[in-house]
Formats: structure tokens, C-alpha cells, sequence
């Protein structure tokens, strides 16, 4: 869907890879330290023993950019996950493949009618909804909730994804600061009434944790 106004989303972290190469600014973050603490509280999605190697769960990092949530589980112990990326952009899927050849990289939009994606126990969005770029609100809004719905389709059990707080002072024209109220009124009408928001971990964010019904089945400590 070249056409699509997402696109210039992603053509802005294409730019930023190309001029960087590596590390937190290939991303566009502001640097390493703020990913490992989003990285960490991403993961707190999972409610298992993640050092447990006996208890596998599947993850998808949507939007993996380099992969730098998969360095963060190995640097952590963190066997329990069997880990899988996505990203929409063929530049950072032939990155990511080159740093981490053994593993399983999608290149696709899950927007598009003929991507082909298996489900995951957790599917963890790290960053894809908190620039809004040169899209007006109402667009990203649109944007957001049409994916948000695709993406949860996919989760067995629970989905991470995080948005600009609106709980500060000033507001970015180029970040998506998203409403607590809006945005708890979307998850509770359109994913599922289990869901908890993160506004605690220090950098303007919140990150949203939802959970379906198998979370429950499962024994999930929520």
C-alpha cells in the first residue's frame, strides 16, 4: 500500500537508518539507555517465568527495526521466549536477518489483504505508535486503531504497544499523544475490557497492555 499515509512513517525510519546505521539512532530514539528501559517494560506484557526453559511462549516483535529487543532477551536469560520479528521495511528485514541469520524475520503489511502471519501467544509493538510524523491526528488516530484491531487478531493471549502520554506539560507536533481516555474507551470497545496502561517508567510514554481471554485459560497471573 504505497500510497497509504503510514508509509511516510516508515520512509522517515528508513532515512534515519540509512544516515546512522546502528544503534538507537537508526531507530530515531534518543539513545540506548531509553530503549533498554522500553525493552524491559515491553516485556512485562509476559506474566510467565521467562527464564523457565521449559516454558516456551511465541513473541512477535512488531516493527523490529535491528533486532534490538532479541539482543535484550539474550543479554537477560530470557530463554523462554521463542522469538520472531516483522517489519514493514525490506532495509531493516535485510538488517535484521544479517545480525541475526538464524531467526524468522516477516517482511510484510499485515494491512494488505494477502500477508500471510501465524498467530502468537504475544505480539509487542515497541514504538510504532508514537510518531505520527507529518500525518494530522486524525490520520494516525485511524491509522492506529485499524492496526491495533488487525494486530490483536493475532495474539493468543496479550499485545504491548505504547503511545506518547498526554499527561505533560508540552506536546510534540511530530508524536502521537494519545488521550487515556480515548484510548482506554478503543481497548475496552474494540480488543478487550483486560488491559492495563503503564504512565510509570520515566520517559513521556504509556504503554498499553492487553490481554484476551486465553490469558485466563492459561493461568496468567494479571
Amino acid at each position: 500500500m504505497a500510497g497509504e499515509p503510514y508509509q511516510r512513517i516508515v520512509k522517515h525510519y528508513e532515512d534515519c537508518l540509512a544516515e546512522h546505521g546502528e544503534g538507537a539512532a537508526a531507530v530515531d530514539w534518543r539513545d540506548e539507555e531509553s530503549a533498554q528501559i522500553r525493552y524491559g517494560v515491553m516485556l512485562g506484557l509476559i506474566r510467565e517465568n521467562l527464564r523457565d526453559e521449559n516454558c516456551k511462549v511465541t513473541l512477535l516483535d512488531f516493527g523490529c527495526g535491528l533486532g534490538g529487543l532479541k539482543d535484550y532477551i539474550d543479554q537477560n536469560g530470557l530463554t523462554g521466549i521463542s522469538y520472531s520479528g516483522l517489519d514493514l521495511s525490506p532495509q531493516f528485514v535485510d538488517e535484521t536477518r544479517k545480525r541475526h541469520p538464524s531467526l524468522s524475520v516477516y517482511c510484510c503489511d499485515i494491512l494488505e489483504e494477502g500477508c500471510e502471519l501465524p498467530d502468537f501467544d504475544y505480539i509487542i509493538m515497541n514504538g510504532i505508535f508514537t510518531r505520527r510524523h507529518d500525518l494530522t491526528t486524525e490520520e494516525m488516530k485511524a491509522y492506529f486503531e485499524r492496526l491495533a484491531k488487525r494486530v490483536f487478531a493475532k495474539c493468543r493471549t496479550g499485545l504491548a504497544f505504547n503511545v506518547m502520554s498526554d499527561c505533560v506539560d508540552w506536546q510534540s507536533e511530530n508524536l502521537f499523544h494519545a488521550c487515556h481516555g480515548e484510548l482506554s474507551r478503543f481497548i475496552c470497545k474494540e480488543l478487550s475490557q483486560h488491559f492495563v496502561l503503564r504512565n510509570d517508567y520515566g520517559l513521556h510514554e504509556t504503554t498499553c497492555y492487553v490481554y484476551g481471554h486465553s490469558a485466563y485459560d492459561r493461568k496468567v497471573k494479571l
